[in-house]
């Protein structure tokens, strides 16, 4: 096996290297049981090939991935698949070492939303969404990972990768998230310092990481950081004040910048970036 694919294969199952024999990676699924009625292909003439489905997810090349099932890191519906060949349907809950494999390579990309942009359709108003503008990055089906209001602008993630969006889109995990808000009036320091302490709307209090004026420019414009989840948090926060904002944007989410990526354009996530959004 490559040192490559070694590399993935270990990342994806939790495990680092490759260095153990294949006994000893069949071992580390101690926790599945093989069932007596294990799944049979018969039924699958028109399902794809259990070694290409692996492969397609990224995980390792499909010489690899015979290499793992033979040695029962693969389950299919919950029974340890090691019969080469093995075909899979759509609808097949296939699993290497425990985790879900999506049959789709996994893809990250990051966004800069122009204003006016629907971030989900629209079907009473018709208007242009994100997703009209992904659709020239990839045959994927990306999904959005949180959201962004349709006057709002900036940074917004996008994915295939159903695992790390759930793990982001929890409040308790909580990214975070720096937005240059300009308001229609300016604020003063006795706001800053009740938006510091926390906001209380009807859905509970939303607690700010820092609150600041932007330098050399206008007391109505601030820069606020947040790790809230809340639909509309930042409008209805400066709402309950007596303000109203005036524009949005979203210039950091997670480690990720506008630097170097002009409005309505999008670019792919660097190995590291994926990383590192994973690590919140």
């Amino acid at each position: 096996m490559s040192r490559d694919n070694k590399s993935r294969a270990g990342k994806f199952s939790g495990r680092q290297g490759g260095g153990k024999s294949k006994k000893s990676m069949a071992r580390g699924n101690a926790p599945i049981k093989k069932s007596q009625s294990a799944p049979s292909p018969a039924s699958k003439s028109d399902g794809i090939r259990l070694n290409k489905y692996i492969a397609n997810a990224g995980i390792c090349s499909r010489r690899d991935a015979d290499i793992f099932i033979s040695a029962g890191n693969v389950t299919v519906n919950g029974n340890v698949v090691t019969e080469m060949g093995y075909k899979v349907a759509p609808t097949d809950d296939v699993k290497f070492d425990g985790r879900s494999v999506n049959p789709e390579k996994a893809e990250y990309f990051v966004l800069n939303k122009p204003k006016g942009i629907y971030v989900t359709g629209s079907t009473e108003k018709g208007g242009k969404t994100v997703m009209d503008i992904m659709a020239k990055a990839t045959r994927a089906k990306l999904d959005p990972i949180g959201k962004l209001d349709t006057q709002a602008m900036g940074l917004l993630v996008f994915t295939n990768d159903g695992t790390l969006a759930k793990k982001l889109g929890k409040p308790k995990n909580g990214i975070r998230q720096i937005y240059h808000v300009s308001l229609t009036k300016p604020l003063s320091f006795e706001h800053l310092d009740k938006v510091r302490k926390g906001i209380f709307l009807e859905d509970g209090k939303v607690n700010i990481q820092d609150i600041s004026f932007i330098a050399d420019r206008p007391k109505n414009e601030i820069g606020i950081e947040t790790k809230s989840t809340k639909n509309h948090v930042i409008q209805r926060m400066f709402k309950s004040m007596g303000f109203e904002v005036e524009k949005l944007d979203r210039v950091v989410f997670g480690g990720l910048t506008k630097k170097d990526l002009p409005r309505g354009r999008f670019r792919r996530l660097t190995d590291q970036e994926v990383i590192n959004l994973g690590m919140h």
